[in-house]
């Protein structure tokens, strides 16, 4: 059994953003699909790894082609915030039982800076079972950076050979296993479930 399991956040404990959340951001731009999810995704890996919210935004304006003055600037970035908050309940009690059974929890996040404080007050409560959670924007390197997978092992004590990682994305499933982690892709809180035997 691993000494520690570390999570990922978005698309395993916390959900992508709802069609809704996209189209009010594609109508603050004023750009449509799929070019504003082009640059959207495309500008992202040092947004995540401590760009700020406003330098992120300008240079998808320029990327786009367009100009976003700062009350648009600011709206974007209010509901880009806001379309990245949801969880999956199944998954926040799931936590909640392997921090009750003693087991060692990690969080190991791409997330931007701004989003840190946003979704910790709304979150802080099942956020507390994780004794580290490493956060790209605060480590300066993203998934999946194989430096990131050793800052979160090293955080929570052990080495990567004694973790499990979960994480929907492929890719950053392979690069954990590249430190010595085992992982795995995740697919539901079921699976979950049979990988930790709870």
């Amino acid at each position: 059994m691993p000494q520690a399991i570390v999570f990922d956040l978005f698309g395993v404990i916390a959900l992508h953003q709802s069609v809704e959340d996209k189209q009010r951001l594609e109508g603050l731009a004023g750009v449509a699909p799929p070019a504003f999810w082009e640059a959207y995704w495309a500008l992202r890996k040092p947004y995540d790894a401590g760009q700020t919210s406003v330098d992120y935004w300008s240079t998808m304006g320029a990327r786009l082609g367009v100009t976003f003055d700062a009350a648009t600037v600011k709206a974007l970035i209010d509901a880009d915030l806001a379309s990245w908050t949801g969880v999956d309940p199944r998954m926040v009690d799931l936590l909640g039982e392997l921090s009750t059974a003693g087991r060692t929890l990690g969080l190991l996040s791409n997330i931007i800076e701004d989003l840190v404080p946003v979704f910790e007050a709304k979150h802080g409560g099942w956020l507390s079972r994780f004794q580290a959670r490493t956060y790209s924007c605060q480590i300066g390197v993203a998934k999946p950076d194989l430096e990131a997978y050793r800052i979160a092992a090293s955080r929570l004590g052990v080495e990567p050979r004694d973790c499990i990682f979960i994480d929907d994305n492929e890719n950053n499933v392979r690069a954990a296993r590249e430190t010595g982690m085992q992982a795995e892709v995740f697919t539901s809180p079921d699976q979950v479930r049979r990988l930790l035997a709870v």
